[in-house]
């Protein structure tokens, strides 16, 4: 049984259908990836299974129980945390209180004080700037901090929205490099991506998504080896 099954799910905005009939699995300990154009559906698709969004209709299966329709904040107790498009820290608290606030559910404090650890290793620079607030990092950082704050509920699914978009490309490997680092932990990943080259570094497996429908899915060698891949987004 997959650990997160999406079934034929289909998303309105108004009378706008958004999503078309996404259908996706996510596997224990994989990262996957959705790239496509702005305005695919990609960032629908990440709204919709972390319970912002309601499906009009469809199934979202997290170890086959149903969680379509259900409040976000119950969608994190069962173990998705949400990374959104945009980082949207809180700007007048500092790095360690936005990190507390990712970690509201947990009650033990020596779990919240191991959540907290592993986030400071993860991105060294974050612990220097504890004390430091929020809106006055870089958008790298502040990047790292709302990866760090989604970490801090110890999720066993996360889910990605653009973490790389407007960042410089050295900030863009240190991101890489701790995405990759922690898919090794054994968290599961779902990462949406509009730099394709960025994303078919890193998952395993690819979904490409056109107008709110997936048009290929496969191995990531199998995408990168696509005609269609190469002319519309890795420039032939």
């Amino acid at each position: 049984m997959p650990l997160l099954k999406l079934e034929n799910i289909i998303v309105h905005y108004g009378g706008i259908e958004a999503v078309k009939g996404v259908s996706m699995k996510l596997e224990e300990g994989d990262l996957i990836g959705l790239v496509g154009a702005n305005g695919a559906g990609k960032s629908t698709i990440l709204r919709t299974i972390s319970g912002l969004e309601k499906p009009t209709s469809g199934q979202i299966l997290l170890r086959g129980e149903r969680i379509e329709g259900v409040a976000p904040e119950n969608v994190v107790m069962k173990g998705i945390s949400h990374v959104p498009e945009g980082r949207r820290v809180f700007p007048y608290m500092t790095v360690y209180e936005n990190l507390r606030m990712g970690g509201y559910i947990q009650k033990d404090k020596a779990q919240f004080e191991d959540s907290l650890y592993e986030v400071y290793e993860l991105f060294l620079g974050l612990k220097k700037k504890s004390r430091q607030a929020a809106g006055t990092l870089s958008g790298g950082e502040q990047q790292m901090l709302a990866i760090g704050r989604a970490l801090m509920n110890n999720p066993k699914i996360l889910l990605m929205d653009e973490p790389t978009i407007g960042l410089a490309p050295l900030m863009v490997e240190m991101l890489v490099e701790g995405i990759v680092k922690l898919r090794h932990r054994g968290l599961s990943i779902i990462l949406v991506e509009q730099n394709v080259r960025v994303a078919l570094d890193i998952v395993t497996w690819c979904h490409v998504m056109e107008l709110g429908r997936i048009v290929l899915e496969g191995h990531t060698k199998d995408i990168i080896g696509d005609e269609r891949i190469k002319e519309a987004y890795l420039g032939g």
